[in-house]
C-alpha cells in the first residue's frame, strides 16, 4: 500500500491566494484549487469543507498578519491617533503586499455576512474613540480613510500605482497625520 499523502493547509491558502491574484476571485472554486495542487477535490475538502471556510480561513489569514504587524507599529498605552498612526504604517509597510490579500477581504466580505458583520466592527473600534471636534482627530480619520482608500485602490487593481507612487502617499499621509501638510513641509507648492 501507499504512504497516505498528507494536505498541507498553509499550501493550500497560498495556492488559493494565488489563483485569486492571478484569474480573479470567481476562478476559485474547490475545484481549481485541487486541480492547481494536484490533489483531489476530496484533499481539499478535507481540509476545507466549503468554499466558504476557504475564504474565511484566507481573510483569517490574512487578518492575522495585519494585526501581527500593527501590533509591533503601536506603542503601549496608545492615544487614538497613536492607533491610527500604527494603521497607516501597517497598511502602507511593504513586509508582505499582496494583491490575494486585498480580494480575499472583498470576496470573504461580500459572501459572509457575519464576517462583513466584524468588519464592520473592526472599522467602527478602529475610528470610535478619535475626537472629530478637534483638529487632530479630524486629520487622524482623514489619514485613516485615505490609507484605506489607497490600500484598496492599488490591491484591487482599481488604479496603477508603482512602488514610487505609493512611498508618495504614504509620505503624504503621515504629514497629514502629524499636521505638517503645508505646502513648504511637504516639497509643492
Amino acid at each position: 500500500m501507499g504512504r497516505t499523502r498528507s494536505v498541507d493547509r498553509d499550501n493550500l491558502l497560498d495556492v488559493a491566494e494565488d489563483i485569486v491574484r492571478t484569474q480573479g476571485a470567481a476562478a476559485l472554486t474547490i475545484d481549481a484549487l485541487a486541480k492547481a495542487v494536484g490533489i483531489t477535490k476530496g484533499g481539499v475538502q478535507y481540509t476545507f469543507p466549503s468554499k466558504a471556510a476557504l475564504i474565511d480561513a484566507i481573510c483569517v489569514r490574512w487578518m492575522e498578519s495585519y494585526e501581527a504587524l500593527f501590533a509591533r507599529m503601536v506603542k503601549p498605552d496608545p492615544e487614538p491617533i497613536d492607533l491610527v498612526r500604527a494603521h497607516v504604517g501597517a497598511t502602507f509597510c511593504d513586509e508582505d503586499p499582496s494583491l490575494a490579500k486585498a480580494a480575499s477581504l472583498m470576496i470573504g466580505m461580500l459572501q459572509s455576512p457575519e464576517f462583513m458583520a466584524a468588519t464592520r466592527a473592526w472599522y467602527g473600534a478602529r475610528l470610535r474613540n478619535l475626537d472629530p471636534s478637534t483638529e487632530e482627530g479630524r486629520r487622524a480619520r482623514l489619514a485613516f480613510l485615505a490609507a484605506e482608500g489607497a490600500f484598496c485602490l492599488r490591491y484591487l487593481g482599481l488604479m496603477h500605482m508603482d512602488d514610487g507612487d505609493w512611498t508618495s502617499i504614504f509620505a503624504d499621509i503621515q504629514s497629514t497625520l502629524l499636521g505638517d501638510d503645508t505646502p513648504e513641509k511637504t516639497g509643492r507648492g
